[in-house]
Formats: C-alpha cells, structure tokens, sequence
C-alpha cells in the first residue's frame, strides 16, 4: 500500500499542507488504537482506497465461501456426530473472525474517504474566504 509515514497521533481525517492524516478506526470490543496513523498525499489515497475495496471483495469472498467449512456427520452414528460437533467450532470462529475483518476494513474505508472528502471541502471553504476578503469593505 502506499503508507507515507506513520503519524504520532493524528487524529482521522485532520489535513495539512496537503497531506491527509488517518488514524486506525476504533472498534467495539478491541483494544483501542495506539494513536498511530498514516499520512498520504491527495494524489495517493485514492489508490489506498482502491487498494482497501479490493481487501474488502476478498473478504467478502472469503466469507461466502466459509459456509462449506461446516461439517455433516458423514454416519448416523456417535462417531461421525461427535467429529462434526468437534469441528464446526472452527468454520464458526473463522466466519465469525472474517465479519470483524470485514466490518474493520468497512470502517477504515469510510474513514479514509472522510479524510479525503474533508480536505477537500476544508480547500473549498478556504479559496471561498480568501476570496471573500475585501468584498465588504467601502472605498473612501
């Protein structure tokens, strides 16, 4: 991915000279973020964001398919039962582990494009009020 450098402590979506600054999302029930972050140019977060959809697809992918991780006792038997009752713990922890993934990766995004979205409206607002100076004010 296109990381720059590593941010002691911006906050998500701060901006300046250009560079936006993004800090991991916090996320209910796990531990919460360092306070680390990465910066990037205007230029490089779409491709971060392209790059983060992309995880996203896989995941996505990945969860549709760990349906086929859950086992059927071959037998109606106690041995086949107990095996399958012994393996699906697993297929239901890896889908449970790829939601969280999946719900991560989402919110990273949304942050990512709220930083992008947010230095550009900041720029906006910034040319409206350097245009602004000077337009109230009376010739003698």
């Amino acid at each position: 991915m296109a990381y720059v450098a590593a941010d002691g402590g911006g906050g998500i979506g701060k901006a300046a000279g250009g560079i936006i600054t993004v800090a991991a999302p916090a996320i209910a029930g796990a531990p919460a973020p360092s306070g680390g972050g990465y910066k990037f140019s205007r230029e490089e977060i779409d491709e971060v964001i392209r790059q983060w959809e992309d995880l996203h697809g896989k995941l996505l992918d990945d969860y549709r398919l760990s349906d086929h991780m859950n086992v059927r006792p071959p037998g109606a038997e106690p041995a086949s039962e107990d095996f399958a009752a012994s393996a699906n713990p697993s297929g239901k922890a890896f889908a449970t582990a790829l939601l969280r993934m999946i719900d991560y990766v989402e919110k990273y995004i949304q942050a990512l494009r709220d930083a992008r979205d947010g230095i550009t409206t900041r720029e906006e607002q910034s040319h409206e009020d350097i245009n602004s100076v000077g337009s109230g004010v009376m010739e003698v």
